[in-house]
């Protein structure tokens, strides 16, 4: 009898070189596109300036609204004041550009789509009360935390689930392989980044076995943060192999600030028990396949139990969302294939973050957890692009005498956004917290851990674009057994990082510190 867990039989996926440049081709031709949009825009409002006598007056009196609209708009004020700027430097077309960029229909009906869908779905989660009291008897701090997850973002803590923590890509890429072989009802996925290569071909070769098993396959891929790493007419080739498909947010030809709104998550969901989340896209750089900027480092966590379910609505949301398709939520639900086996420590709190509900639940978990602290605050982010709240937060906590500690990168990925990180380093350091970059090469996890007792790990970076304009999640946890390695595994990469030092930083040349002013300016769109 042949074992049903054998490697998976290869599938000829047609990866062609010359598929990948028709589909880059296809990107640049969009963005060529946009800009032309734009050229467009500020020529025929220098034409109109030739010809209409009130031209310049109702110019004026439109970004004048826009301004005002923008100062009274409830949003992070970096965002604001970058507009605000570029509509004063540009009085005549400022207004009409923010106006056909955020105002635009397609915007507008993508969030209240997105907004109307993340209300409609919540709906779907049980009570926890009864476990939110049991944190409260332990910890008031936890209790905080935790019922801000579960009572505003909407996300319910539990306990009874077990957490494997991997503290590189490759331990991911095993476990997630051998979870993959072993699924028999469902397996959903939710990536930012696919990329043709051995880690998503071998993970395809399973995929379509198991299609052919009869196991329900779904896949959600940013169609942005894909468009480098898959051939053309990637969602048809998919189908195709019998895994349903939904691309988000298409790239398109359409000035518009939706294309800022990106599915950063990264989500595998197996037959309703097991979940996969943490930094780990799946292309051959995040398990060191492919060197790219030296050793890359990224972090996951793997939940067998009730917990999952938060992942799994997470999915089905976005699904319903794309395809509009509804599903019955229930059919998914992990107590029907949950082993009676799983017993696991403490409390787990998988949460999603969303830019349309105005509620920015990835920054405000972590300023909640830095808050709390009483003893340390352990970090790991590839991006320092933060506002005035958590510099003050951060700043705050290490003159109070918590020890913070953030670990960056030494080899940057993106170098401007590189530079921007660089410029907060001196308030930072000044101010007592300690930071340190990562020799070896990348460090891509997303990490925070609170005095050894609460730690999330996830998707969302310290920047921006993580809390504000993309979806994210992640998973908070307290009293968990795990977290005793999560701490363990930061200690050890401590090991292998350079401490930056006033000193350093005092080194930098007035070209760079020019630069990093011009770029701070500008960080919100980096």
């Amino acid at each position: 009898m042949k074992d049903k867990t054998a490697t998976p039989k290869k599938i000829n996926t047609g990866s062609k070189k010359g598929e990948r440049k028709i589909f880059i081709s296809k990107l640049v031709v969009v963005l060529m596109l946009i800009a032309l949009q734009v050229v467009l825009i500020f020529l025929a409002y220098g034409a109109m300036r030739e010809y209409i006598i009130y031209w310049r007056t109702g110019a004026m009196l439109l970004s004048l609204f826009v301004v005002l609209y923008l100062v009274n708009k409830q949003d992070n004020p970096a965002y604001k004041l970058i507009w605000i700027m570029l509509v004063l430097t540009m009085p005549l077309a400022g207004g009409a550009l923010y106006i056909a960029m955020a105002g635009n229909r397609t915007r507008v009906k993508f969030i209240k789509e997105a907004l109307d869908n993340h209300n409609d779905t919540f709906r779907n989660f049980d009570s926890d009360e009864e476990v939110w009291r049991e944190i409260n008897e332990k910890s008031k701090s936890a209790s905080v935390q935790s019922k801000y997850i579960s009572k505003t973002a909407g996300y319910p803590v539990y306990r009874d689930t077990e957490v494997e923590y991997f503290s590189v890509g490759e331990r991911n890429y095993d476990a997630l392989k051998r979870e993959l072989l072993a699924a028999k009802s469902f397996i959903f996925m939710e990536y930012f980044i696919i990329k043709q290569g051995e880690m998503w071909n071998s993970i395809l070769d399973i995929l379509v076995n198991k299609v052919r098993e009869g196991v329900d396959v779904r896949l959600i891929y940013d169609d942005f943060g894909c468009a480098m790493g898959v051939p053309s007419r990637f969602k048809e080739r998919m189908e195709k192999l019998g895994i349903k498909v939904a691309p988000f947010n298409p790239v398109v030809p359409i000035i518009s600030l939706r294309q800022n709104n990106r599915d950063h998550r990264k989500i595998t969901v197996i037959d309703g028990w097991v979940g996969f989340t943490g930094g780990i896209n799946l292309a051959d750089e995040y398990i060191n396949r492919e060197e790219r900027f030296g050793h890359w480092k990224d972090t996951g966590v793997m939940l067998k139990g009730r917990a999952v379910w938060n992942l799994t609505v997470m999915f089905l949301q976005n699904w319903q969302f794309l395809t509009k398709e509804a599903d019955d939520y229930n059919l998914f639900r992990p107590d029907r294939y949950l082993p009676d086996n799983i017993k696991g420590s403490g409390y787990v709190q998988p949460y999603g973050d969303t830019p349309v509900d105005n509620e920015i639940v990835g920054e405000n978990i972590y300023l909640n957890m830095i808050n709390k602290a009483k003893y340390y605050v352990y970090i790991t982010t590839p991006y320092l692009i933060i506002d005035n709240e958590m510099v003050t937060a951060l700043t705050l906590a290490a003159k109070s005498g918590i020890d913070v500690r953030i670990i960056t990168p030494g080899i940057p990925d993106k170098k401007l956004v590189y530079l921007v990180t660089q410029s907060y380093y001196a308030q930072l350091v000044s101010a007592g917290v300690k930071i340190y970059q990562y020799t070896p090469g990348f460090i891509h996890a997303k990490t925070v851990i609170v005095d050894g007792r609460i730690a999330t790990v996830g998707t969302i970076n310290f920047d921006y674009r993580s809390l504000y304009l993309h979806f994210e999640c992640g998973v908070w946890m307290y009293d968990a057994k795990v977290i005793e390695e999560i701490v363990q595994d930061y200690k050890d990469t401590l090991e292998v990082c350079d401490e930056v030092t006033m000193e350093e930083i005092r080194k930098y040349s007035g070209k760079k510190r020019l630069w990093q002013s011009v770029l701070r300016l500008v960080a919100p769109l980096l």
